[in-house]
């Protein structure tokens, strides 16, 4: 009884070094492969996608070796190894079924690294919402940093699905469209003249304009009337930003300024009114 129980914590001993040695083994690897991507990505101008991918693999490897390590060394677990291994068919079976989306978000990890829908540091939005900087992409989710400086962890084989709004996959420039609207007796033409000078005003408004543009003596602002509403005129400016960062401040700070230029100016902002006709029975 003492010899058995003797062996039986031999074996917790060496299951807890076994992991803690691959704890170990893991982080040092992760280290020497920081700092040796670190230097590849400043001489090549690398993409960090693909180097968080092989890192968060070989972590993965380092603690696979290790459990077969354990099942091979102690008698009893290599006991159930082999009849686990006579028995591959309905193990198989079972072990398939229960790490289905395991494995499907390892293969949306690869696929994503694959073909880049998008990659580390890229401003991207999930479908509808999740807006945010892609922070890593591991082996089973990808981890976005949202506006608000919230991590969004989504499984990889959710967002290969999904539909991805890119700003930074190959260009970052941004159009942004600032739309307000003005009353129907408002003066037009002073209105779109306000909204250029307070576009060109701001620090973060970039002139995205051709040569040939220039030449030809193209507005660096575009303002158009886009809608004839039933109480209003919406003008939209087409202002453009280095990045969608800037523009989404760029868009807000103009709102604001382009109000009290339009109060001052006498531009009415109309909101929604009814007129509600009183008649009296003439009997």
């Amino acid at each position: 009884m003492e010899y058995l129980k003797l062996g039986i914590t031999q074996n917790i001993l060496f299951v807890v070094l076994t992991f803690l040695v691959a704890t170990i083994i893991a982080k040092i690897l992760n280290k020497l492969l920081n700092k040796y991507f670190e230097n590849a990505m400043h001489l090549l101008k690398g993409d960090p996608t693909n180097y968080n991918f092989f890192k968060n693999a070989v972590t993965f490897s380092v603690y696979i070796i290790a459990l077969i390590v354990i099942f091979r060394s102690i008698p009893q677990l290599r006991n159930i190894g082999n009849t686990l291994v006579a028995s591959a068919g309905i193990l198989a079976a079972i072990v398939g079924f229960a790490s289905q989306q395991a494995f499907s978000n390892i293969i949306g990890g690869i696929f994503i690294v694959l073909f880049k829908p998008f990659r580390v540091g890229d401003f991207i939005k999930v479908g509808k919402e999740n807006p945010g900087t892609v922070e890593d992409i591991t082996l089973r989710h990808t981890i976005i940093n949202s506006l608000e400086n919230r991590r969004i962890v989504i499984p990889n084989s959710i967002i290969s699905s999904a539909t991805i709004l890119n700003s930074s996959i190959t260009d970052e420039r941004v159009c942004n469209f600032v739309e307000v609207d003005i009353g129907y007796n408002a003066n037009i033409n002073e209105a779109i003249k306000i909204m250029t000078e307070q576009a060109l005003k701001h620090p973060n408004c970039i002139d995205n304009r051709t040569k040939e543009e220039i030449a030809e003596g193209a507005p660096q602002i575009l303002v158009r009337v886009i809608t004839l509403n039933n109480y209003s005129v919406t003008l939209r400016a087409y202002v453009w930003s280095v990045n969608s960062g800037d523009g989404f401040a760029m868009k807000c700070d103009l709102l604001k300024q382009i109000k009290e230029a339009f109060s001052k100016h006498n531009i009415e902002i109309p909101y929604p009114y009814q007129n509600v006709l009183f008649r009296q029975n003439e009997n």
